[in-house]
């Protein structure tokens, strides 16, 4: 596709929702319009905008403003799928492929490309579209940061600072009341919100799904602490941490969703479990969706910019089926084909692990 045939781009936010979307919608659609006189098609509800047809075009009204907004002006879905789409029939969920209907849609709106900004579910139905013809440009969202082919994903930033400050409001009721309290942290089955979120607190034992964890190593911890004259110790817990040999906390099954699995539940048994075992005191604390909701941080307005700018330089570059990505302080394209379906972990050779252990923390293993 050349820039000169580029006339109509629809755009959409797919999976759960993101400090930093609307940034990414306003940049995208106001480089487009400012640049090239493009029109952008907002689709709504993601995938599901396109598998129902409801679209709408998108003027200079529609996203000025929009930048410190948090959630997304185009709504999303994390359950629509166009090749696999969960549907009520005689009262059960059935998966049914709705993509020829899709593509008629697209095709109906004129659309010469989509910008799909999502985490990895987004990804891997963007690259399906892409070997049907549609061209795409991703762009990399989650709250997580476990999307392969970027350094970082907007929103990161903004929910491991909501989790640092939720630590941070913790400590005073740990240390007045003296326990032991546990705040648990989303990030499926990557660690890095909680890492992150863990060192920004001082958490006293950071446990992720990377590094599976002793029970006995934890209590030990905490003990110690008690006889110091601490008596109170604060632990981070990703939702998707398990203890060595053991299995996943589930909090329920979402059968018409792409994430059927839901996490959650871990903290409330791992504070049992310690309670049981020291005598101590212990409380939990589940965050949830308070993590993704609110206004963008200032890092993540501007990377969202970064982002949106970089997909319509793709667009206008005729440079489709790729990912904007930030690789250390450059924004690059990555190939889409290797981006869905493979999530990006903490490395158990990272650094952030050794600054965690530097400084005292435990990390419910012994390295």
């Amino acid at each position: 596709m050349t820039t000169g045939s580029l006339r109509r781009v629809g755009i959409l936010t797919g999976g759960g929702d993101c400090p930093g979307l609307n940034a990414v919608i306003r940049a995208v659609a106001k480089s487009l319009m400012v640049k090239k006189h493009i029109s952008v098609i907002g689709i709504e509800d993601g995938f599901q905008g396109l598998i129902e047809n409801r679209m709408r075009e998108l003027k200079w009204g529609d996203v000025s403003g929009i930048l410190q907004s948090g959630g997304t002006i185009l709504g999303t879905s994390n359950k629509a799928n166009p090749f696999g789409n969960p549907v009520m029939q005689d009262g059960k969920i059935v998966i049914v492929d709705l993509s020829e209907q899709t593509l008629k849609h697209i095709e109906k709106w004129q659309l010469d490309a989509i910008v799909c900004i999502g985490g990895d579910g987004t990804m891997t139905i963007s690259r399906k579209l892409m070997e049907h013809g549609v061209p795409v440009v991703g762009v990399p969202k989650t709250i997580d940061n476990d999307l392969y082919g970027t350094d970082v994903t907007f929103g990161y930033d903004t929910a491991v600072s909501i989790g640092a400050e939720a630590i941070d409001r913790i400590h005073t009721t740990a240390q007045s009341h003296h326990r032991v309290m546990l705040v648990e942290i989303m990030g499926r089955y990557a660690g890095w919100l909680t890492l992150g979120a863990g060192i920004a607190g001082g958490a006293d034992v950071i446990l992720i799904p990377e590094l599976e964890y002793d029970l006995d190593i934890i209590c030990e911890k905490v003990e110690e602490r008690s006889r110091i004259g601490r008596r109170f110790s604060i632990i981070a817990v990703s939702e998707g941490a398990k203890p060595k040999g053991g299995e996943l906390v589930v909090s329920r099954i979402v059968k018409d969703s792409v994430e059927a699995v839901r996490l959650g539940g871990i903290s409330l048994k791992l504070g049992n479990e310690i309670e049981d075992r020291t005598g101590l005191e212990t409380r939990a604390t589940v965050l949830g969706h308070l993590q993704r909701g609110g206004s963008p941080t200032a890092y993540d307005r501007i990377l969202a910019t970064r982002f949106g700018v970089g997909a319509a330089d793709l667009l206008v570059q005729g440079r489709l089926n790729q990912m904007v990505a930030l690789r250390g302080d450059q924004i690059v394209a990555v190939p889409l084909q290797e981006v869905g379906g493979r999530t990006r972990k903490v490395p158990l050779d990272s650094p952030m692990l050794d600054v965690a252990e530097a400084v005292g923390t435990c990390l419910g293993v012994t390295r």
